[in-house]
């Protein structure tokens, strides 16, 4: 009875092992392929890291653009000291933006909602734009005049001349030329034509365009 119950416990398996055996892969594993024999492995932890601060988060790199004295320098440099380049600035005599316009002028270059223009960052660049283009006519025999002579030691440039222009009108920047330094206008702030000529000179503004009836149009 015994031999029996081995007999139909043994022939199964012994089936089973032969046909698992029949189908195991006969193949080796090549070392050789995979030795680490004459490399340099060093798995330890420089002493800077180690000791480093967790609470100190490494700082990633950050991309800043240069944009020296191109025309886009010039903007950005003369919105930095306006407005430090916000668009939704009001200051405490009522200029807007991140240039700093007056009702008056946003008038003359075709904006009557000074509101829509503090909350449009688009036509607030246009205004820029055109600005600086109806300033560059009204001033174009000056610029032509005085750029490279020397005004109360200051070197006379075109992006300065419409910078200062930007601050106190075309006619102011013509009274300070014309008297060669004698006149010079002073905002509220106590910036002036001379300062900001200066500031601001030597920018590349030749992209400006001399309009006469210069529109922000969107």
């Amino acid at each position: 009875m015994i031999i029996k119950k081995v007999k139909n416990f043994l022939l199964p398996f012994s089936f089973c092992f032969l046909i698992a055996m029949a189908l195991y892969p006969d193949s080796t594993i090549n070392s050789d392929l995979y030795s680490t024999e004459g490399l340099e492995l060093d798995y330890n932890v420089s002493a800077e890291l180690a000791m480093n601060d967790q609470s100190q988060n490494l700082q990633p790199n950050i991309f800043t653009p240069h944009l020296g004295k191109s025309f886009e320098g010039f903007k950005e440099a003369l919105a930095f000291k306006e407005s430090r380049g916000d668009y939704f600035t009001v200051n405490t005599l009522g200029y807007l933006g991140k240039y700093q316009f007056g009702a008056e002028t946003l008038k003359l270059i075709g904006i009557y909602s000074p509101n829509q223009f503090l909350y449009n960052p688009e036509l607030q660049e246009k205004a820029f734009i055109a600005n600086a283009e109806r300033n560059k006519w009204v001033l174009r025999k000056d610029i032509k005049r005085f750029s490279g002579k020397s005004i109360g030691g200051v070197k006379v440039t075109e992006s300065g001349i419409l910078a200062a222009a930007h601050l106190a009108g075309p006619g102011s920047v013509k009274k300070f030329l014309r008297s060669y330094g004698n006149y010079n206008f002073s905002d509220a702030y106590g910036s002036t034509v001379k300062y900001y000529m200066k500031r601001f000179s030597g920018y590349d503004t030749s992209i400006v365009t001399p309009k006469k009836k210069a529109k922000a149009i969107l």
